[in-house]
């Protein structure tokens, strides 16, 4: 199985605001940069964002370790908040709605046929991947070819806040 190392960032300028995410694959001598913008988001959604579109670009199963600044992403696949959620029809404990839904179940897919490690990295620090990222996902942030999100549009529209900044498991 071939290892990967993927490193993630997520941007937002004001929560919400117009944000960005980029991503690094690392494979055997190879390295990928991803990254893209969009006109409204949170930064959880383009946290989320940015393993989600790592992991979809990986043509076949591998070994892989991610690296994210971001505790809610990290803590949800560690801690287990991710397959309670499933478990409970897509809800956090007492039934309350999960924020950021349609990411989560797009992230569960994505992680299909992979071997993941989930490791937590201190953002702004100076590690050079992380770093790089940070750049990546600013850079889409401000960058003139932003798309809707979506899912945070749905969300507008709707009775209930599904994206607000709480990363309760």
């Amino acid at each position: 199985m071939n290892k990967v190392l993927i490193y993630t960032d997520g941007s937002s300028r004001g929560n919400p605001g117009p944000g960005g995410y980029g991503a690094l694959l690392l494979s055997g001598g190879h390295e990928k940069e991803l990254s893209g913008g969009y006109t409204e988001t949170t930064n959880n959604r383009m946290e989320l964002m940015a393993v989600i579109v790592a992991l979809e670009a990986l043509k076949f199963s591998c070994g892989v370790e991610v690296f994210s600044d971001s505790r809610y992403v990290i803590n949800a696949l560690n801690e287990g908040w991710l397959d309670g959620w499933r478990s409970r029809g897509w809800a956090k404990a007492g039934k309350k709605p999960l924020l950021n839904v349609d990411l989560w179940k797009r992230l569960y897919e994505a992680m299909q046929g992979h071997d993941i490690m989930w490791t937590w990295v201190k953002g702004h620090a100076g590690h050079q991947f992380n770093e790089r990222c940070d750049v990546l996902a600013t850079a889409a942030a401000d960058g003139g070819e932003l798309i809707p999100d979506l899912g945070y549009e749905d969300s507008k529209r709707g009775d209930l806040d599904l994206f607000e900044e709480d990363p309760e498991g």
